[in-house]
């Protein structure tokens, strides 16, 4: 049996552990309110009107490897990931409707939404993703003719925030017929507040160029080096259509596009014509890529990124990106949609 001064003892302990309680209670809720780890980005959320399912999420700008696929289960999901330095993922989902979500390490975002109207998501946890989706119910409400000068507005009134760049990429470099006036603008406006920012300083200079750029221009005469040493230039586009492909293997619409042109090739053989511009900071991952797709053009990796000469050359500030041209050497498209080249090679061809 315990001795009293056993008993005392277990007592004194008791009232002591008691006594601290409060103070485990607000570590443990500082931790958890803390979020993750500093190094680390968590998305967590619920969709209604879906029980399981899957969609996918990667970087344009590089800040995550690759393409990686979140589950549904019950509607809810969640994700996390390394994250060293702020980046912009997007969320690609089963109809290939995609949303942006702008990550920072150790900041956890919220999203919720219904499957059925995506474009209705709400995203809070940074003032980033909150500037979106305060924009984004905006921009439902208008006419697609509309949508433009609306973002541009946006730009213009907030040039501070990281939301511009990706809506000056995905509204103005990415459009079917591209404004380059005014992106160039735009993104000069961003730049004053953003100088150190990579994608605006390099889409500046490349737009600057393009202000004046036109459909109908001849293709200029370029040479470089393919990922397996063969010597590339105009004259490797002398086919009745002709199509530039710049691409990276981190970019999920890249992957639709070689696809898309892969099965054109195979259909239309010796009067289709492609070479690619890969983007990859590695050849090596190129060679790869290359070789399992077995893409049957050359393709040129020099592993300088957005610093390739050939992106100049032609006027390319995006990925991906493509220009089309006819058996004389003239640039009759250029940027479409992935579905667009696909259509209009067809056009061309049939």
């Amino acid at each position: 049996m315990q001795t009293k001064k056993a008993k005392g003892k277990k007592v004194m302990r008791a009232i002591e552990i008691l006594a601290l309680l409060p103070f485990y209670l607000f570590a443990l809720l500082l931790f958890y309110s803390c979020g993750v780890d500093s190094d680390r980005f968590r998305i967590e959320g619920r969709l209604r009107n879906i029980n399981q399912g899957e969609f996918w999420i990667y970087s344009i700008d590089g800040g995550i490897d690759g393409l990686d696929t979140i589950q549904v289960r019950d509607g809810r999901f969640a994700y996390e990931t390394d994250m060293r330095t702020p980046s912009t993922l997007l969320l690609i989902f089963p109809n290939y409707s995609e949303q942006p979500v702008f990550a920072q390490p150790g900041k956890i975002v919220e999203i919720k939404g219904d499957a059925s109207h995506l474009k209705e998501m709400t995203i809070k946890g940074t003032t980033a993703n909150e500037e979106m989706t305060k924009l984004r119910m905006q921009l439902n409400k208008l006419m697609p003719p509309e949508i433009p000068k609306a973002v541009s507005t946006f730009i213009r009134e907030n040039p501070k925030s990281v939301v511009g760049i990706y809506l000056l990429q995905h509204y103005f470099l990415m459009a079917p017929q591209p404004d380059y006036k005014e992106a160039y603008e735009l993104a000069t406006i961003m730049l004053e507040k953003q100088p150190d920012d990579g994608r605006l300083i390099k889409w500046q200079k490349e737009l600057k160029s393009l202000q004046n750029s036109r459909q109908k221009d001849r293709l200029p005469a370029f040479s470089a080096t393919d990922v397996k040493g063969r010597f590339v230039s105009q004259s490797d586009l002398n086919s009745e259509v002709n199509v530039i492909a710049v691409w990276a293997s981190w970019n999920f619409n890249s992957t639709d596009m070689l696809y898309r042109l892969h099965k054109q090739k195979k259909n239309y053989g010796n009067r289709l014509s492609v070479v690619g511009i890969c983007l990859d900071g590695r050849p090596a991952d190129c060679r790869q890529r290359v070789d399992r797709d077995s893409l049957p053009w050359k393709t040129v990796c020099d592993g300088r990124m957005w610093d390739t000469p050939l992106l100049s050359t032609f006027g390319v500030a995006d990925v991906p990106a493509n220009l089309i041209i006819d058996n004389k050497g003239i640039i009759i498209e250029r940027n479409l949609t992935t579905l667009k080249l696909e259509e209009t090679v067809d056009k061309l061809l049939k």
